[in-house]
């Protein structure tokens, strides 16, 4: 029969204090003598070569992250982060190895409180305590099920990353026309490059003569109102951006000899949002912002969206509402994310929108701006956060082609990605899976069902076995060193 007793989590363990020795993330170095161990998710959070704020404690030791609840044992020397690391070194009757993955056990009972403090629930509980002989056994024990399982899931996520490959030269082929060069050479009355850019001129100038048209109805209204308010500005011609050059184009796509190349800006007008944040959200016109948009996917999940405004919100925070059909993409941070528009939205200043054009298919520009990713990183502003200007957003290189050939490539981009979704979706059921697998052999060691009762009687009868209730007496007496 396992022998145990409960021990509560703070008296297993000591908190280090981190006060002189910890480093801000801003003084962190890329490359350095010294790792600096912080809450977030990676075990090394950046380096530093300042050894006297190398932290004095006895090896290893477990680091929680107050904010982040991740866990980490650490058995190396090294520098604390500063916010939310808590330092915890298991007292000497305590494996760290073992009070690890307790650590880990006891994460997934207490619920997420966003960026609040989580340790002080953690350090409340109770685990079980066994003797030194039968902690090794378990960590054994579970160690070697987790290498398994590890290679596993390392399997699994190199999987992901192909499909990241995959869909990337999916998108190269189809805006090289290889996808569509046998229907291509079946057309008979294809229009050719100049006949595209007079089918653009013609269409920028229709919308200049309907925005003046609307510009005249709001004057005439303005009039009649006593002329309260600002009067209506007229709307100015299109300034054409300057033609995209050869340098520009070095390590982009060759395109078909009846297509051609121009800036998104010189095809289509774009709206960058204003800066304010709204106030007040009571309407039904999404408020979209960068993590609403879809990693796999040009479509917005709406219902995943919980603020909206009216119009009257709008026109009160001067909050542009994006038309359907428009296309909308990253603008700052992971740049080249981007949706097609299928019911009216609003945009904060973190995302950039194409108004929609008789002359490319919404899904065709969306999917460009997803295989452009390299050019927009190119492009962007070196700061510590990559973001892109409107001018540098509406200098986007658009292999153009007749809207029958953009629909012929969407049908074949979708057809190929689809079952990448497929794929996509497999894989992280597989991965749920093995997550949840990975908490099942926790529980079941933590409750005693992980070592056999032959198992448990050969720990019994190690030189160093010490009953449970001893240990803790034991563990409890520990002064901090």
């Amino acid at each position: 029969m396992k022998e145990y007793c409960e021990i509560n989590y703070k008296d297993a363990v000591f908190k280090i204090s981190t006060t002189k020795q910890k480093l801000k993330q801003k003084e962190y170095l890329q490359i350095g003598e010294i790792p600096v161990i912080d809450q977030g998710q990676y075990i090394i959070g950046g380096y530093t070569n300042d050894k006297n704020r190398i932290l004095n404690c006895e090896l290893p030791v477990i680091i929680f992250g107050d904010h982040t609840k991740n866990v980490k044992l650490i058995k190396f020397p090294f520098v604390p982060g500063a916010d939310g690391t808590k330092v915890l070194q298991p007292k000497t009757y305590v494996s760290p190895s073992y009070l690890y993955y307790i650590t880990e056990v006891l994460v997934f009972k207490i619920k997420d409180k966003g960026y609040a403090r989580h340790y002080q629930y953690i350090e409340k509980e109770n685990f079980p305590l066994v003797s030194v002989p039968e902690q090794k056994a378990i960590v054994k024990k579970i160690e070697e099920l987790f290498s398994s399982l590890d290679r596993g899931i390392a399997d699994l996520k190199k999987a992901q990353d192909q499909l990241v490959i995959y869909r990337q030269a999916v998108l190269k082929k189809a805006f090289e026309g290889k996808f569509t060069k046998e229907w291509r050479e079946k057309q008979t009355n294809l229009p050719s490059a100049d006949e595209l850019l007079e089918q653009i001129k013609e269409e920028r100038q229709k919308h200049y003569l309907m925005q003046v048209a609307n510009w005249k109805e709001a004057v005439k209204f303005w009039e009649k109102s006593d002329k309260t308010g600002k009067m209506p500005v007229k709307p100015s011609k299109y300034k054409d951006l300057p033609e995209i050059n050869t340098e520009e184009l070095k390590s982009e796509i060759t395109i078909p000899k009846n297509w051609v190349y121009k800036k998104i800006g010189n095809i289509t007008g774009s709206i960058v949002p204003n800066r304010d944040k709204p106030k007040s959200f009571s309407g039904n016109i999404h408020w979209v912002t960068t993590p609403d948009l879809n990693l796999n996917s040009i479509k917005i999940n709406y219902r995943n969206i919980e603020k909206g405004l009216t119009k009257e919100e709008c026109q009160n925070y001067n909050a542009r509402i994006i038309p359907i059909k428009s296309v909308i993409m990253t603008c700052v941070g992971m740049l080249g994310t981007s949706s097609v528009v299928e019911e009216e939205l609003v945009i904060n200043q973190q995302l950039h929108a194409f108004l929609p054009s008789k002359t490319y298919l919404p899904e065709y520009l969306a999917y460009l701006i997803r295989f452009n990713i390299s050019y927009l990183e190119r492009s962007s502003t070196a700061t510590t956060v990559q973001y892109l200007n409107k001018t540098k957003c509406n200098s986007l290189p658009f292999p153009l082609c007749s809207i029958d050939e953009q629909h012929q490539i969407v049908q074949e981009i979708e057809s190929r990605l689809s079952i990448c979704d497929k794929v996509e979706e497999s894989i992280e059921e597989s991965l749920e899976k093995a997550q949840a697998l990975r908490l099942s052999i926790l529980k079941k060691a933590f409750e005693g069902k992980l070592l056999s009762e032959e198992e448990i009687e050969q720990c019994k009868q190690h030189k160093d076995y010490e009953s449970a209730s001893v240990l803790l007496e034991r563990i409890k007496a520990e002064k901090h060193p």
